[in-house]
This record gives C-alpha cells, structure tokens and sequence, in this order.
C-alpha cells in the first residue's frame, strides 16, 4: 500500500525558513514522479515542486523559485521541501504527492498525482 506521510509544516515568521519531510513507504521513490503542492484557505490547489519520474529533473512553480528546495533521500525513502525566505502568501496547507505515470515535468499536475499525503500546515506570519 502506498502511503505518504508528512511533517515539519508549523508557525514561522516572515523570512523564516522551515524543511518539510515526506516519509514514502509501499513504492520505491525512484519509480514515480514525486512533488508538493499547497492549498490557502479559500484558493485552490497549487502545485510547488516536483522531481521528474523519468530523468531525476526537478521543477518548481515561479512563485517559489529561487527560495524553495526539493530533494530526496532514496536510501530514506523520503522526500524533502527545504523553504527559504518564507512570505506570508506562502502559507497553506501543503501535501506531498507521488504517481507512478505522470512524468513528473509539469507542476500544474502535481495536485492530480494519484497519491497524496495528509498534509502539513505552514503558517507564515508577517
């Protein structure tokens, strides 16, 4: 069974910086595509990262590029969201996603991936 559970989200100020956490279990992450998305209150899904199923290439939405990191620890199993210079805009609920078809190389699909996590809040304060 494939399972996706996060953590680190929490409250941080403006310009702060917090690292999420995706411990993966039930698949191998080097098979599937592997991202994060967001949802604020009252707005729709937003996709945020993701790394590419096919070739490792990594992508990010404009809006956090330049200040949000993702990577993975395969030997963990698990992906990470390092995030830097945190803006209150940023704050949302954010879920981490796998899917072993999509390609991994167009953000806007990551809220559609077939496996997503619970969710962890990130609450940026200005």
């Amino acid at each position: 069974e494939v399972q996706l559970v996060e953590s680190g989200g929490g409250l941080v100020q403006a310009g702060g910086s917090l690292r999420l956490s995706c411990a993966a279990s039930g698949f191998t992450l080097d098979d599937y595509a592997v991202g994060w998305f967001r949802q604020a209150p009252g707005k729709g899904r937003e996709g945020v990262s993701c790394i590419s199923r096919t070739d490792g290439s990594i992508y990010y939405a404009d809006s956090v590029k330049g200040r949000f990191t993702i990577s993975s620890d395969n030997a963990k199993n698990t992906v990470f969201l390092q995030m830097n210079s945190l803006k209150p805009e940023d704050t949302a609920v954010y879920y981490c996603a796998a899917d072993p078809f999509q390609e991994g190389r167009a953000i806007s699909t990551i809220p559609l991936y077939d496996y997503r996590g619970q969710g962890t809040q990130v609450t940026v304060s200005s």
